[in-house]
């Protein structure tokens, strides 16, 4: 066998966390530390989240790469999303690093995103370092948090070596970290001199050519196509003569016209780069997430990047209704085709395949989030399309059917647990635990079938008055549970095209709730409102009062309207049914039947889809 070598001046971390428990911000803290500013130089917040969607949320979606300097050896840093969702972008993250960060928050603990990506990470091999953040909370529980960590490491089997992790204790916002609870840290110097001491370098074969794993793309209008990833073996030069490995066993041959390593935030370029360096090449077009470079003369495929299957999938199709074209600047099937195919080479975790017809395309993904996700870039973007309801992925065995579970976290009120239990229950939910700490609220553990939680989220904030903090992560494919309704309201639908008017609006509040202002474009088979029944009604929001000549003594009251529910994105796409769509334009988000006119629905019309005219 041969020897291993390690690369003493290099460390590549990731660093995992669940949603909002701090990991983006102390990532700033370590680039102020090492010196990637300059003394007073002007800095946005949360820097590693660069993209619009990553800021107005608050979380992280793609994984990032940086790199900071700390007693001159060079620390790449990869930013793991927190969210199941994105678990695509763990996977491929996680193939670049030799140690991880598992960063908690002192008071909420280990939660189950925080469960996923380090399930990924214990698999793979890395060292972990574990930091509790936030000790500052007042509501701080930081030996239970430690505790619950333990638990977690133990039940995610991992091994003896991995346990012996070593633990800090962090401030991320104020850039402190320390070795006790008690103790005053000044600044996250021990964080650093940690990771040089406990996270190894990279390793690799001194006899094999270079071997580099394709993990991220990115595009430079410059340079082109960008292929980015760590070098498993040997060393890169610029205007090496290289082939690619496609997953087809295809040779592609490259000439490396640049080759560039991450310094801070941005890219630097550079003659040589060594084994275990992220280093980012050009030269290439037709490269895929998974693909491997090497020397043409030793060629040889490194294991590809390999991904959870999707478990959600929705109908993605043009936009056919009478308002089409007026708000978005790509509408065309070819160009929405053009575009989910792109997305697919930068997000593994994403399949595209041809829908029932010329104009549809079936997008699956890890759940509905992602998909919403993906629906508001292209949305930014100026294209305009239509989204059906998400559907779940069913597996067989045999003639056994079987669909994937989810592990639900719940955390709430005592005085909410009886209707929480109720509805999750009617969801076909089982419960396994619950807690109750005295403290007035209770956490407790579900599993439930992953279609139940699809439209969920939304009822489940209003029966807590928004208290309410909901988690899963999938625990894997189970019996099929049988069948439940998750909707027990109808939909208003417009009978005819037109704009709506507060006369019409303020009679048909009584039916409902309505999603339309005065003025707002409506048009037969689009849907304005809720219904308080369980049948859909059509109705005719443009239907002025009838004026005469006759007038009475006094004068008629003014309209008052009452305020409406604003439509997001995934309340729209939670909302619908079967038999409905989402219009997604840069501008506007509506919601409408698929089968538009009136008269063509009452011809199909089935029990559960029951339309009337008022």
């Amino acid at each position: 066998m041969t020897q291993q070598i390690r690369n003493h001046k290099i460390r590549n971390i990731a660093i995992i966390a669940h949603v909002d428990h701090g990991k983006t911000t102390l990532v700033d803290a370590m680039f102020s530390q090492s010196g990637v500013f300059r003394k007073g130089q002007a800095v946005d917040e949360r820097i590693m989240d660069n993209m619009d969607l990553e800021r107005e949320r608050g979380i992280t979606i793609a994984a990032k790469n940086c790199a900071i300097s700390w007693k001159d050896i060079k620390i790449n840093i990869i930013d793991t999303p927190g969210h199941a969702d994105f678990g695509g972008e763990v996977e491929r993250a996680l193939s670049m690093a030799d140690g991880a960060i598992l960063l908690v928050d002192a008071s909420e603990g280990p939660l189950p995103q925080t469960r996923f990506v380090l399930q990924k990470a214990l698999a793979s091999g890395l060292q972990i370092i574990v930091v509790i953040n936030k000790i500052d909370r007042k509501d701080a529980q930081i030996e239970h948090t430690l505790d619950a960590v333990y638990d977690l490491f133990i039940d995610l089997d991992a091994t003896e070596e991995q346990l012996e992790f070593p633990t800090l204790y962090a401030v991320g916002k104020s850039g402190i970290a320390q070795e006790t609870p008690e103790e005053a840290g000044r600044d996250l110097h021990i964080l650093l001199d940690t990771i040089l001491e406990r996270i190894p370098g990279p390793t690799a074969d001194p006899d094999t050519p270079l071997q580099m794993l394709v993990s991220d793309l990115g595009y430079s209008d410059y340079l082109g196509r960008l292929a980015i990833g760590k070098i498993v073996n040997g060393s890169a030069r610029a205007n090496d003569q290289l082939v690619c490995i496609t997953d087809s066993g295809e040779h592609l041959p490259l000439k490396v016209s640049k080759l560039q390593v991450y310094e801070g935030m941005k890219f630097s370029p550079v003659s040589h780069a060594d084994t275990g360096d992220i280093i980012v090449l050009s030269g290439i077009d037709d490269v895929k997430i998974g693909d491997t470079i090497c020397t043409a003369q030793a060629p040889a495929a490194l294991p590809r990047i390999t991904v959870d299957a999707p478990t959600v999938s929705m109908k993605f199709t043009i936009n056919n209704g009478p308002l089409s074209g007026k708000e978005g600047k790509y509408i065309q099937s070819a160009r929405i085709r053009e575009r989910l195919k792109k997305e697919t080479l930068m997000n593994v975790a994403i399949q595209v395949e041809e829908g029932g017809d010329r104009d549809s395309v079936l997008v699956k993904g890890r759940g509905e989030f992602q998909l919403a996700i993906l629906i508001e870039t292209m949305r930014r973007e100026g294209f305009e399309f239509c989204v059906g309801r998400p559907e779940v992925l069913m597996k067989y065995e045999g003639t056994r059917k079987l669909e994937p579970i989810e592990h639900l976290f719940v955390d709430c009120d005592e005085r909410f647990m009886g209707i929480v239990t109720e509805k999750l229950s009617s969801r076909r939910g089982k419960m396994n635990t619950v807690v109750n700490h005295g403290t007035g609220r209770v956490r407790m553990e579900f599993s439930i079938p992953s279609r139940a939680l699809i439209g969920f989220r939304d009822e489940f904030l209003t029966d807590t008055k928004g208290t309410g903090i909901m988690n899963s992560f999938l625990e894997g494919y189970g019996p099929f549970r049988g069948e439940f309704k998750s909707r027990f309201t109808g939909s208003i639908v417009s009978d005819r095209p037109g704009s709506a008017v507060a006369y019409a609006i303020f009679n048909l509040e009584p039916r409902g709730s309505l999603f339309i202002t005065p003025g707002d474009p409506v048009y037969e088979g689009m849907v304005v409102g809720e219904h308080n029944r369980a049948q859909d009604i059509n109705v005719n929001p443009c239907k002025e009062k009838k004026l005469t000549n006759i007038r009475a003594s006094g004068k008629d009251d003014a309209v008052v309207l009452s305020p409406i529910r604003p439509i997001t994105l995934e309340y729209a796409i939670n909302f619908i049914r079967e038999d409905e769509l989402v219009e997604i334009t840069p501008k506007s988000l509506r919601m409408r039947k698929v089968v538009l006119s009136a008269q063509k629905r009452r011809q199909q019309r089935t029990p559960t889809a029951e339309s009337a005219t008022p």
